[in-house]
């Protein structure tokens, strides 16, 4: 942009090419925008930029030194941080429409946040750099100005930032929140303050009158921002999947999802039960008005914690239950996605007929196991294992839950009938080499979907099945034949996710279980004899004392024989498929989580829970 600008003045002999390329060269020396540098060494006065940028850009120029005096009601609709941030100064407001002062009336970053702070529709216009800085320390510095932050952004204790939700990933400093706060963020702590049944907040019930504008003012109340803030910031540093916020008759409930399992982490006061639901829709950009239907939105924010940026996105469910709108926030942190295939915890033999699979030109690979049992990174690993210049890889995804470079993934919109079975249909006319398919949920998505893979397409997708072998009948219970079932399916992998023991305290259970329970949980007989050590974590503040740290896979891969097509096309059942398999040397799930055991990943009583004999 500086060096564009440059040479417009230069085009517009307000400046020289001499003039141009020592203004540069302060500004690689010292920084700073181009236009100031060239005002303050005299090249040219602020008055010509500003007639020259009104002209350039097609918007009214304004002098903001002779501009009459700015309302203080109009100064108070944009707070002092974003004014500072963005370099503008609202002028003046009529109807919806707010008139903003900017140095770069296409910064359209800088409007979309003044527009989702104010509510109003900006109308640009150009004024000066220098002209801005004098105008912003004039109506915000000093007093007035502290008074304007301290309404909008102070708490009891101190002053924390919002987080805003636009289109680009917002600055978050969890590190500058704590030391505003005074104290290290403490969820407990917050709960008490914020449970004082002195506190006043504005409540609604379904039977009164829905007022957005109240709803948005009760978002954005202090204690509100803050408590949405920290229950933000905490969950990304207790390492939780989910935020669950739940109304119930007389109390609002909090719970984190931290290694699969729900942990209640506060209580807030009631009173807070519609604030903070109209401060998350604000986030989320969702109708704060509308509390009858579901809502889905996203939110994403770049939050500095401990020195290092980390950009994380939110997905916001709302979904209204009997004592108001019930919250989950599914954490997306792109820094946790393992895309490792060897790491994920394959067992050897497995992990080699998953690599031959996916490396064939065609067929389809089938990735099953409840929601939350890390499909997606499964099948994210092994597109990205297959990711190469001369491969067209496209995905339909319900949502796409982070981006690859060099793939080409599309996101569902059931509304305006971009469903899988649509997608499919397209990406057949886009050339591809491999297909990922989010979830195969209907009969003509399986239908597609098997043709694809039987027309020269390596096709993965997802399923809901227990099992791996249960997978052949859930296909030919929606309507697909045997014969395309046993031709076009390669691999089918089933897994779920166990709680790994915390590595830093683990140690041998004091409390080993005898053989004959180790028999019936399904140890072999050899390695009972050998002798089986149960690890046990004892606790620590790595693992917050729960023992367990992060989670490992379980998988049963059945990879498709002669034998097998034959039996499918037979009409042989899921037990018998299953029977086969194992003869064939198929791991199943309880005996991968027996291995896992062996090896201390994790103990008896996370396999048991998640798996069957």
């Amino acid at each position: 942009m500086a060096t564009k600008l440059g040479d417009m003045l230069v085009k517009a002999q307000l400046i020289t090419e001499a003039q141009l390329e020592d203004a540069l060269k302060i500004q690689r020396r010292e920084g700073g925008k181009l236009g100031g540098i060239v005002v303050r060494q005299g090249f040219c006065s602020d008055q010509d930029i500003v007639s020259f940028l009104g002209m350039q850009y097609g918007v009214p120029a304004a002098d903001l030194d002779q501009w009459p005096l700015i309302e203080a009601s109009i100064i108070a609709l944009v707070p002092a941080e974003l004014a500072n941030k963005h370099k503008v100064l609202p002028l003046q407001r009529s109807g919806n429409v707010l008139t903003l002062a900017m140095s770069d009336p296409t910064d359209i970053f800088a409007m979309d946040d003044v527009r989702f702070h104010t509510g109003y529709n900006i109308d640009p216009v150009v004024a000066s750099e220098m002209g801005l800085t004098r105008g912003i320390e004039r109506y915000y510095g000093g007093s007035s100005g502290l008074r304007l932050r301290e309404d909008l952004y102070s708490s009891k204790k101190g002053q924390s930032a919002a987080p805003e939700a636009s289109g680009q990933a917002t600055q978050f400093n969890a590190a500058a929140f704590d030391e505003a706060a005074g104290e290290a963020l403490d969820l407990k702590d917050l709960e008490a303050e914020l449970s004082d049944e002195d506190t006043e907040y504005e409540t609604f019930t379904e039977e009164e009158n829905i007022n957005a504008a109240a709803l948005a003012k009760g978002g954005e109340e202090a204690p509100v921002v803050r408590l949405v803030n920290t229950v933000l910031v905490e969950a990304i540093r207790k390492g939780a999947s989910d935020i669950h916020i739940e109304p119930y008759e007389k109390l609002l409930r909090i719970r984190f999802r931290i290694d699969g399992l729900l942990t209640e982490v506060m209580r807030p006061n009631i009173k807070l039960k519609d604030p903070v639901t109209s401060r998350i829709k604000i986030l989320a950009k969702l109708n704060i008005a509308e509390k009858r239907l579901p809502q889905d939105g996203r939110i994403k924010l770049r939050v500095n914690l401990g020195g290092q940026q980390k950009v994380i996105d939110y997905r916001v469910s709302i979904l209204p239950t009997l004592f108001g709108e019930k919250i989950v926030l599914r954490l997306l942190d792109s820094d946790k996605l393992m895309l490792d295939l060897t790491k994920l915890g394959f067992e050897p033999e497995s992990l080699v007929q998953w690599d031959r699979q996916i490396e064939k030109p065609y067929g389809m690979v089938l990735v099953t196991g409840p929601t939350g049992s890390g499909k997606t990174n499964t099948l994210y690993s092994s597109i990205s294992k297959l990711n190469k210049t001369d491969v067209n890889i496209m995905t339909a995804e319900d949502p796409v839950e982070f981006n690859f470079a060099g793939i080409n993934q599309v996101q569902m919109k059931e509304q305006i009938g971009l469903n899988f079975a649509a997608a499919l249909r397209s990406f057949l006319r886009q050339d591809p080499n491999i297909i990922l398919v989010g979830e195969i949920r209907d009969f003509e998505t399986a239908e597609i979907a098997i043709k694809a893979s039987l027309t020269g397409h390596l096709v993965l997708s997802t399923l809901h099945t227990n099992d791996a072998p249960s997978t052949i009948s859930r296909l030919m219970n929606m309507g697909v034949e045997p014969f395309l079932v046993a031709t076009s399916v390669n691999i089918i992998c089933a897994q779920r996710l166990v709680r790994r023991v915390c590595a830093k305290c683990k140690a041998p259970d004091p409390h080993q279980p005898p053989p004959e329970a180790l028999l019936k949980i399904g140890f072999t007989e050899a390695e009972v004899k050998k002798g089986i050590t149960v690890m046990k974590g004892m606790g620590c503040e790595t693992c917050s004392h729960k023992g367990f740290k992060g989670r490992v896979g379980l998988y049963e891969v059945l990879e498709m024989s002669e034998t097998l097509r034959d039996m499918i096309l037979t009409g042989a059942s899921a037990m018998e498929l299953r029977d086969q398999a194992i003869k064939e040397g198929m791991i199943t799930l309880r005996r991968s989580g027996c291995r896992k055991v062996l090896d201390g990943v994790t103990n008896i009583e996370e396999i048991v829970r998640e798996t069957v004999l």
